[in-house]
């Protein structure tokens, strides 16, 4: 394949060009003949917008807008036999922490006389190329790739990171992924592991990182977890703080610290899960809006416009460590969460091996529940809100993604990733992007987080098959291929696929 040039500003030091030397990732060429990166027109994100929608009728879907009141989403349902022309293993799937005698819950239809969403259908259909057809060992890419709109969507980074991964992060979201929004989940144990008002070394090191995607046109949501020992009194895996008081103490020193930087804050992560929260609250929906409520008034004593959103919950059944989250959720309405109307419900409606329009159930064992399906939980969200008269409120992605095992070695760890295996990086390329055009679609959907940038790249994860790697969009490795021990880093197509979708004017011929 050819190799797209990217220009170098004449600004650039000897150190910057020393790094690019070593890890610059490469780039597809070019069908369209548009500008090289450096002469692209600076980012616009209200223009962008404005032609994203104008331009929504070319890609189209099968989707109809959902109303305030659905029974489902009117997706077509699709199933994947084979995957690539390639021997699908035969696994034995437990799935997420679904327990004995679970029984998926059915739903009554919403109330009537609910307002409509916004955004009404968009025309066509999705090409039927852009799924994946059994049997084809190729470079499975849609002919028609979606534009989407890059201000709705975003990417989770780990914080913690030394200067130069951190600054070769940025370089790909600068001049590749320029995202409207960034992800850092904060742990509270470790900006502040001592006591109250102490903020740690690795907090000042945060603030720069913060500071500096702020200072780049980066929107940031900060997802505050995990509290330290000395707010607990239990030390038994993560939770809450004993008094809810004390994350509100917290919230409002890093707030005056860097307040201006943030514009949305979620409020803990996953609570559904008992390695989540375990601890003095209750484990239950109530429970965490104890937290939710002192967090929101802390929030909003210092800002009345940043974004606050409710913990993406973990989609799974009531087993042995989790709670069912749909039932989690009511029990969050039934704890007032309606009385919030300037908020954003998270939500982490991640969907395995099924497709983004495929709808429960099969027989797979990881396609026979309906927490399986990115549809499903979309559907099932929507109508608890607008069942409990919340229907203003958006549903922002906040975690979400697909897997892949391919090109690493062994297998993903621990009892119940086999499906992972199923996935191919094209798979998990053309089933994101399928995803985000569905999510934008939908005016109840606000900006979606990408779950992850370059956790493949930390030493030591892939080789320990560590599941966070499989979701990762850059790996180590050079030209597309996976090298583990590389120092360089290379990409997956699903990388490549976002660099052309979020440029109405670009064109791949290739992502790998």
């Amino acid at each position: 394949m050819t190799v797209k040039s990217t220009a170098l500003s004449t600004l650039l030091t000897l150190a910057l060009v020393c790094f690019l030397a070593a890890c610059m990732p490469h780039a597809p060429s070019l069908v369209s003949l548009t500008p090289s990166d450096a002469q692209r027109t600076p980012f616009d994100p209200d223009a962008l917008a404005t032609q994203s929608q104008e331009r929504a009728a070319e890609f189209g879907s099968s989707i109809q807008a959902v109303a305030a009141q659905p029974t489902s989403l009117p997706l077509q349902a699709s199933r994947l036999d084979g995957l690539g022309g390639e021997q699908v293993p035969t696994v034995t799937w437990f799935g997420p922490v679904i327990g004995p005698g679970y029984q998926p819950q059915t739903f009554a239809p919403a109330p009537t006389g609910t307002p409509a969403v916004t955004s009404g259908p968009v025309t066509g259909g999705v090409p039927a190329s852009a799924t994946p057809a059994p049997g084809d060992g190729g470079a499975l890419f849609p002919d028609i790739l979606p534009d989407l709109d890059r201000t709705r969507l975003g990417l989770q980074l780990d914080i913690n990171l030394e200067q130069a991964d951190w600054d070769e992060a940025m370089f790909r979201m600068n001049e590749h992924l320029p995202l409207g929004w960034i992800k850092i989940q904060l742990p509270w144990r470790d900006v502040a592991p001592n006591g109250p008002g102490e903020l740690s070394a690795y907090w000042q090191r945060t603030r720069l990182y913060l500071e500096d995607a702020d200072r780049r046109g980066f929107r940031i949501l900060l997802s505050i977890a995990k509290a330290p020992s000395w707010a607990r009194s239990t030390q038994n895996a993560d939770g809450p703080p004993d008094d809810p008081a004390a994350l509100a103490a917290f919230l409002t020193q890093i707030l005056a610290e860097v307040g201006g930087t943030i514009d949305a804050v979620e409020v803990w992560n996953e609570p559904n899960l008992q390695p989540e929260w375990t601890g003095a609250l209750p484990f239950d929906g109530s429970g965490y809006m104890r937290l939710f409520v002192s967090a929101y008034s802390a929030i909003r004593a210092y800002s009345p416009s940043i974004a606050v959103v409710t913990a993406g919950l973990a989609p799974t059944g009531d087993g042995a460590g989790s709670r069912d989250d749909r039932a989690f959720l009511r029990e969050m309405y039934a704890a007032g969460l309606g009385n919030y109307q300037d908020i954003a419900i998270g939500i982490h409606p991640y969907s395995w091996s099924n497709a983004p329009d495929a709808t429960c159930c099969g027989t797979n064992g990881w396609d026979d529940d309906p927490h399986f399906f990115f549809a499903d939980n979309l559907r099932d969200y929507r109508q608890i809100m607008v069942g409990n008269g919340h229907s203003a409120p958006q549903l922002w992605v906040t975690e979400f993604g697909y897997a892949t095992w391919d090109g690493f070695i062994n297998q993903p760890a621990g009892t119940g990733n086999e499906w992972i295996l199923r996935n191919s990086k094209w798979v998990q390329a053309n089933y994101t992007i399928s995803a985000l055009a569905i999510a934008q679609a939908q005016g109840f959907i606000g900006p979606v987080m990408i779950w992850n940038l370059n956790f493949a790249t930390l030493a030591g994860l892939i080789e320990n098959g560590d599941e966070r790697t499989a979701y990762s969009l850059v790996v180590p490795g050079e030209s597309g291929d996976v090298i583990l021990g590389s120092a360089n880093h290379t990409e997956r197509p699903l990388y490549w696929m976002l660099y052309d979708a979020i440029r109405p004017e670009v064109n791949l011929d290739t992502y790998d």
